[in-house]
């Protein structure tokens, strides 16, 4: 199980005796066939739910591993209304649509178990009635409207290869000033050019990246092994290519792993940072490749970039030259629906093209 699994299920661990028994009833139905990570997700959602029904007087209990089943059964549609109005309007950050939609589908989800697969001891349904079966919850994003909503902000052709330069040179000039920016540069930028290297010539998710190993590099077959989002074996970790790119910027990293981050012989992470306090290297977390990404890019002239919008940025590029279902494999997708971003994406990376070849054959 890698890293981020090991955690999230330690988190889940913590959080169902928190929850009410048919709760746990469905967590333990639905683990066999999500990751940790998931069901870590709808036991959030969960929490949140129950600690409004308790908020808003419509159960007795005072605390939600004590909140009956009942209490369920007497949930109006008025009640489920205004947990989405709550949810779209609460002060302390407001969610968007999709996260509400979310939200509503694990509780579609839990109500449909209890309802409908969930039986007690008599083999009547566990829950009575349903009201989260009244609910619809409809795709708030198409891929179009999500390809609207990235144009601009992606980095395309040249500008990946200035990206990756900036990184290792010019930042330097543009925190001259700041002596901490510049020791942490001198000590990170060739870390941080073969993160974003290798992001920006593969598509990984930050999720597989911060999980690498050493050995999960293949330089001679162009290949990372890495653990993909929606895979529940454990056992296995799919190959995925990367552009020949990325292979120099990784190979300078690689022959100062252990002398620049001190690494010991038992740390397999492939990407260390040496934490304030500490004299080895250790992996590096999610924030702190997130973070490193977004300092770079606003010193970069692009505020707007993160580490996910370096893996549209490959898309984009990968699928200019090659079918969606290629760019589906390459990037780990489920569906092919959610693939066909880079197609509306593309449309206008075409077109500008084509523009630009015209103009310069004037």
């Amino acid at each position: 199980m890698n890293l981020q699994k090991i955690r999230d299920r330690e988190e889940l661990d913590k959080r169902i005796p928190t929850l009410p028994w048919y709760v746990e009833k469905f967590m333990n139905y639905k683990l066999p066939d999500l990751s940790p990570s998931s069901l870590l997700e709808y036991a959030r959602d969960y929490e949140k739910f129950l600690s409004w029904l308790m908020a808003e007087g419509l159960t007795a209990a005072d605390r939600m591993s004590t909140i009956p089943i009942e209490d369920l059964e007497r949930l109006h549609m008025d009640s489920i209304d205004n947990f989405r109005m709550h949810l779209a309007t609460k002060r302390d950050n407001a969610n968007t649509r999709t996260t509400i939609s979310r939200k509503l589908s694990s509780l579609r989800s839990l109500f449909h178990y209890l309802s409908q697969i969930a039986e007690d001891d008599n083999f009547y349904p566990l829950l009575k009635r349903n009201v989260m079966a009244k609910v619809s919850v409809k795709r708030t994003q198409k891929p179009k409207d999500t390809a609207a909503k990235l144009e601009g902000k992606l980095l395309q052709e040249q500008e990946i290869i200035e990206f990756i330069n900036y990184i290792n040179h010019d930042y330097a000039h543009d925190v001259a000033t700041n002596k901490q920016a510049i020791y942490a540069h001198e000590l990170n930028h060739v870390r941080d050019s073969s993160i974003v290297s290798l992001i920006l010539n593969s598509g990984l998710r930050v999720s597989e990246l911060v999980n690498l190993n050493v050995d999960d590099v293949d330089f001679k077959k162009r290949l990372v092994y890495v653990f993909r989002k929606g895979k529940n074996d454990d056992t296995f970790k799919t190959p995925v290519y990367f552009r020949s790119d990325a292979i120099a910027d990784l190979e300078q990293y690689m022959s100062q792993r252990e002398t620049r981050y001190k690494a010991p012989k038992r740390e397999k992470a492939l990407f260390l940072a040496i934490a304030n306090g500490k004299k080895e290297g250790a992996r590096m977390t999610k924030r702190a490749i997130q973070e490193m990404v977004i300092k770079y890019a606003k010193r970069f002239g692009k505020p707007y970039l993160s580490v996910h919008k370096l893996r549209h940025s490959f898309a984009t590029d990968y699928y200019l030259s090659n079918d969606l279902y290629k760019t589906q494999e390459q990037l780990g997708h489920a569906s092919p629906e959610t693939t066909q971003i880079y197609a509306h994406l593309t449309d206008k990376t075409m077109a500008e093209a084509i523009d630009k070849r015209q103009n310069d054959s004037k």
